[in-house]
């Protein structure tokens, strides 16, 4: 028994000595000491029970110390609380100082809040960024295709990062300034003399207006040559006025035949009706059966002489 209860005194020591451990981070605690940052235990364990990591607090808290750049422990455990990436934001914070770009807390947070990389951010408004758009494509006023490809050259801008668009947006300004610009051109021969009017009309639109970041300049880096979109569609115009002469064509034939087949019905009619005549005259006596016999025999002689005539062609 004497072992047993020392085994579970032993056991119970032990996960005591975690958990002592876990809520009171003794050893963060000494690192922040020797680091200069004063932070007291109860802060510590405080950090614990509302369920915040310590670490990802003191040890940004460190690097910004070292930096010379004082931060609130308090905003800072709120930042986290809320969501953000206090580490990202700290280091953002001293790329910022060194480059002597203004950058408050506030500011910084609500970037990281927004979604926005905010180290990123920083970096791009040191050293400018390059999108390349897709492949452009537009028709001059002499129906010619031109198909182009922009550099442009953009910079963040901090006071614009919240609630601005983003690279999506400069894409499609540009593309829709090209677009424009080719499409006022005379002649494709005049955008391929002179790709920089292009680039220089695109720019003199403010496409950066309403987004997080400033445009610096606009480059056309390719421009070719597609198809021959006029002459495309005055073929499918040329075929569409085909087929509607051939319908028309079509239209009237149908019509003859249809007055064709309309008059030989009214002569069959008639025909029919010439016996009956015949007959008719010969019971009142207008006619009489000589003058019959002469009436065939005209017609069978005008149906001979009609025979030999198709014979001799």
């Amino acid at each position: 028994m004497d072992g047993t209860l020392a085994i579970v005194i032993a056991a119970a020591v032990f996960i005591g000595a975690v958990l002592l451990l876990y809520f009171v981070p003794i050893g963060l605690w000494i690192t922040a000491l020797f680091s200069g940052v004063r932070v007291g235990l109860g802060t510590l364990i405080g950090m614990r029970l509302r369920k915040v990591n310590p670490g990802e607090i003191i040890r940004p808290l460190i690097s910004a110390t070292k930096a010379d750049i004082e931060l609130d422990i308090g905003q800072m455990e709120a930042h986290v609380l809320a969501g953000g990436a206090v580490q990202g934001v700290v280091d953002a914070l001293i790329s910022a100082d060194r480059a002597n770009i203004e950058l408050p807390w506030k500011r910084a947070t609500a970037i990281d809040l927004a979604g926005r990389d905010v180290l990123e951010a920083v970096q791009v408004s040191v050293n400018p960024k390059v999108i390349e758009t897709p492949r452009i494509a537009a028709v001059a006023k002499d129906g010619i295709q031109v198909i182009a490809v922009a550099r442009v050259t953009v910079r963040a801008n901090i006071e614009r990062l919240v609630g601005g668009a983003g690279e999506e947006t400069i894409i499609a300004r540009v593309g829709e300034g090209s677009v424009s610009s080719i499409g006022s051109a005379d002649s494709h021969k005049d955008v391929l003399e002179n790709p920089d009017d292009i680039s220089r009309r695109v720019l003199e639109r403010g496409l950066d207006a309403g987004t997080a970041f400033e445009i610096l300049s606009i480059d056309i880096a390719d421009v070719d040559i597609g198809r021959n979109i006029g002459a495309e569609l005055q073929t499918d115009q040329a075929e569409a006025d085909k087929n509607i002469a051939q319908a028309k064509a079509e239209e009237r034939r149908a019509m003859a035949i249809a007055n064709e087949q309309e008059m030989r019905a009214k002569v069959v009619e008639a025909e029919a009706e010439v016996p009956k005549a015949l007959a008719e005259a010969l019971r009142s006596g207008n006619l009489g059966v000589m003058d019959k016999f002469r009436l065939d025999n005209v017609e069978a002689d005008t149906r001979m002489r009609s025979s030999i005539a198709h014979d001799e062609d």
